[in-house]
């Protein structure tokens, strides 16, 4: 972690939100493990060890606190993390944690060996990816049986034990408790049960506002919409579709995330996708004070608060990008929209405004005719068409993943530095990401060159993106 003992246990002293989902500490006496904000009472220094992760505290047999509940603490960056391997292949284990995915099948994916990420994952997080994988389920089973009333079963599929025999068995032995016996501790204690509503945690601040203003500026039409202070959408993973709200609960630090129960087989690829669209892993502060030399261009900089907008689907946001080439960005929706309306799914959500979802990347391909012709017909210009058609070829390989790196992005006729830069802050959430040709940062910073914009933005290393988002607020 990178901190001694006095640093770990002043943070828990002062219940420092900066440290929220950056350890965990386990206390001995009772063993039972704590986020660093829980207000429970201070345990004695003597009696505390500390944990980079929740996994590892489990491993450790320490049980989850049901106060301040580990299952709501914020994530980790990938930035943030020494090993860029075994970080990816972490957030790959949270995003499928309901799925039966090998080690090697994972391995693949990231362009190593299952033995080389084994070694890697457990030398950055002490635990082996399957005990990683255990706890996420474990953690996300707590947070359905506490913070809705599906049944058991349906806790136990949607958090991808497969079995009830096997979920009540591995629940027993990690927490000594059963699910039904914690469920019934927490209603006793008050907690309230209700809809399929999910919370996930951030570090405040969070400038929810300025997050939904970009959102709905450029909200697909029939695939999103931003309403009554929330963001909602159409959803469709793999053969399940339905659709989902988002809306922010400063006072407890967590967007609440609500659901159609259709959507529940695949609940934790939604979540994961739904923490990288609103960066939950975040640190403001940090990002903050590391932007501090931003005052000396405008006293109101940095704001405090800023997400990277991320994305919930990598392909539609990567192909309203080039869209949005050389036109308004209402232009750019309104295309959008066309093509979702002609070629996406239509989706019942009993939601005014939310009727299909955006074509995938295999559909696009599947068109009849070519797919100049196909939105040629709702005025997309043939260029851009083709581009698109390229990048669903690159979404729909057996590696979608090397379709959102800048380098081969660039390889590809019709996207250029902006186009890839700007796909690669939203779609892979790279907080280094610098539009030096995007519009609103030349304003903001004119009347420099661009090579001087360039030569500026060195010091804003590694938090880039995040300078862009505070330019674009002047």
């Amino acid at each position: 972690m990178g901190m001694d003992r006095a640093v770990l246990y002043e943070a828990l002293r002062s219940h420092d939100s900066r440290f929220d989902g950056k350890f965990f500490v386990g206390v001995r006496s009772t063993g039972i493990y704590c986020r660093p904000v829980c207000r429970v009472r201070l345990p004695k220094e003597e009696n505390c060890t500390f944990f980079p992760t929740a996994a590892e505290a489990e491993r450790a047999g320490y049980r989850p606190c049901l106060k301040c509940r580990p299952e709501l603490a914020p994530g980790n960056s990938l930035l943030e993390a020494s090993g860029d391997l075994a970080a990816s292949a972490a957030a790959m284990i949270e995003a499928s944690c309901g799925n039966d995915e090998r080690l090697a099948e994972l391995a693949h994916r990231l362009g190593c060996t299952d033995r080389h990420l084994r070694r890697v994952f457990e030398a950055e997080f002490h635990v082996t990816p399957l005990q990683y994988r255990q706890t996420c389920r474990l953690l996300l089973a707590k947070n359905l049986l506490t913070d809705t009333d599906l049944s058991v079963l349906d806790v136990a599929m949607a958090s991808g034990f497969g079995s009830l025999r096997r979920f009540n068995a591995v629940f027993e032995q990690a927490y000594h408790l059963t699910p039904t016996g914690l469920r019934r501790q927490y209603r006793a204690a008050g907690r309230p049960v209700g809809r399929i509503t999910v919370e996930i945690g951030y570090r405040p601040p969070y400038e929810w506002e300025r997050m939904l203003e970009f959102l709905a500026a450029r909200a697909i039409r029939g695939v999103e919409t931003v309403r009554d202070g929330a963001y909602l959408r159409t959803v469709r993973i793999r053969d399940a579709s339905g659709w989902l709200r988002v809306e922010n609960r400063p006072e407890h630090s967590a967007l609440a995330v609500t659901l159609s129960e259709s959507l529940l087989r695949v609940l934790p690829q939604t979540l994961s996708r739904v923490r990288h669209m609103f960066d939950t892993a975040s640190d403001p502060q940090q990002i903050a004070e590391a932007l501090a030399d931003m005052r000396r261009l405008d006293a109101r900089l940095p704001v405090c608060g800023l997400r990277i907008p991320g994305c919930f689907d990598p392909f539609e946001t990567s192909a309203r990008a080039v869209l949005g080439q050389q036109i308004t960005v209402s232009a750019a929706t309104t295309l959008a929209g066309r093509i979702s309306e002609a070629y996406g799914r239509r989706v019942e959500t009993g939601i005014e405004g939310l009727t299909h979802t955006f074509p995938t990347a295999e559909e696009v391909l599947e068109m009849g005719g070519t797919v100049e012709e196909r939105f040629g017909a709702l005025g997309v210009i043939a260029a851009r068409s083709r581009t698109i058609s390229e990048l669903a070829k690159l979404f729909a390989s057996d590696r979608p993943e090397r379709a959102l790196h800048p380098e081969t992005l660039l390889a590809i006729r019709g996207v250029g530095p902006w186009t890839a830069s700007y796909i690669s802050m939203r779609a892979l959430g790279n907080p280094d990401a610098f539009l030096a040709g995007d519009l609103g940062v030349k304003k903001a910073l004119a009347p420099r060159t661009a090579k001087e914009m360039e030569a500026l933005a060195e010091a804003w290393r590694p938090w880039r993106s995040y300078a862009v988002l505070n330019l674009w607020t002047l």
